[in-house]
């Protein structure tokens, strides 16, 4: 199969659900950091003082983002696993209630991989993907349960999920929350009530290798690494602090800016969503409509592969994700739409962020229609 590349200039990047561009503000207190933060902040030598106290103002920065205290804060290597830790540490800390973890059944694979180790009970969504909050009320006063995990938002199709209320449920039978913040961080606010908190700086325009992870005071935590401290979580190997400072003080920018960059991006996502329904045959825009976050949409087109039109669309100059990557190694969909009971073949996620422009989506949206026909013609349909 063979495509033009119709572009001009630099693809146009639309995966900021995977990794959001560099902040500016990240990129300046990046270089700033890397002149002051490469020593240990754990050593007594000036050069240590000052990379502790670089340390601990990043700590207070996000603390203070977050609504918490200092700490409650602590970096870890990655989102990943910072879940990991909020699951296999709150379920340790938990175990003389029981070993059992109630999640939704569109949790990110790095909460479910890390239930798998455990006894892991899942609740259903409705066809938009938002938690069934009946079956989750029934599920969590259960006998053995330790621990309830909910994604605060679906890294896949967007729908908001009905953090206070599960959370309410969660209250009412003694059982902490450990809520998956992700995609939500410096986009939309995440309700109270919850015990845990991860989140990712790449999401947000920070840069790779630093993840947020937040336990409440009160909150059984025990650290699942062996050998290390039982009441705050640390790193494995040495902490990245000139990027944890980068972080840090990108989600103070990325949060003075985000209501009017999410009133900017749901306006192109709706744009998307009703150009895609009207100018595409047989494609499914999923997701809820209303409750979701403001840069992020997802539609199947039948009979497409998802793969093909990917590249497809990365040849004529656009990066998008897919939410179904059906590999060959698994040859299963997304767990997330097939919760959902949604098409998940010919998946494309489109996720905004703030250096998109109007005529980013425009032009996307005139290639798409053209894209989707070819890849069904090759294919004979």
């Amino acid at each position: 199969m063979e495509f033009r590349a119709v572009h001009a200039g630099a693809p146009t990047y639309l995966d900021a659900a995977t990794a959001a561009p560099l902040h500016p503000v990240a990129r300046q207190a990046l270089l700033a950091a890397l002149e002051d933060g490469w020593a240990d902040p754990d050593r007594l030598y000036t050069a240590g003082r000052r990379a502790q106290q670089l340390r601990d103002a990043a700590q207070a920065t996000v603390a203070d983002c977050l609504g918490v205290r200092q700490d409650e804060v602590s970096f870890l290597s990655s989102g990943t696993a910072a879940a990991h830790a909020a699951v296999l540490g709150g379920l340790a800390g938990r175990a003389r209630a029981g070993r059992t973890l109630v999640h939704s059944a569109v949790e990110h694979s790095a909460v479910l991989y890390a239930a798998a180790l455990g006894e892991a009970v899942p609740v259903g969504v409705d066809i938009r993907g938002r938690l069934d909050l009946d079956a989750w009320r029934e599920a969590v006063p259960a006998a053995g349960v330790a621990l309830a995990a909910l994604i605060s938002a679906s890294h896949e199709v967007g729908t908001a999920q009905p953090v206070a209320a599960a959370a309410e449920a969660c209250a009412a039978a003694g059982v902490p929350l450990y809520v998956d913040a992700a995609q939500s961080i410096g986009r939309a606010s995440v309700p109270p009530g919850w015990s845990l908190l991860t989140a990712s700086a790449h999401k947000w325009g920070g840069p790779p290798g630093v993840g947020v992870l937040v336990v409440r005071k009160g909150v059984r935590w025990r650290s699942p690494y062996p050998g290390d401290d039982h009441h705050r979580p640390r790193p494995v190997g040495a902490l990245d602090l000139p990027a944890v400072v980068a972080a840090a003080a990108s989600l103070r920018a990325v949060l003075a800016e985000a209501d009017a960059e999410a009133v900017r991006l749901s306006a192109l996502v709706e744009r998307i969503r009703a150009t895609v329904a009207a100018t595409v045959p047989d494609v499914e825009v999923v997701g809820d409509p209303v409750e979701r976050l403001p840069h992020l949409v997802t539609f199947s087109c039948l009979y497409v592969d998802g793969e093909a039109l990917l590249h497809a669309l990365d040849r004529h100059g656009f990066a998008v994700s897919s939410g179904s990557s059906c590999t060959a190694s698994t040859l299963r969909p997304s767990h997330v739409l097939e919760a959902m009971g949604v098409l998940s073949h010919g998946n494309v996620r489109v996720s905004l962020h703030r250096d998109t422009t109007p005529d980013d989506v425009d032009r996307f949206l005139a290639v798409l229609p053209g894209v989707v026909a070819e890849i069904r013609k090759e294919a004979g349909m």
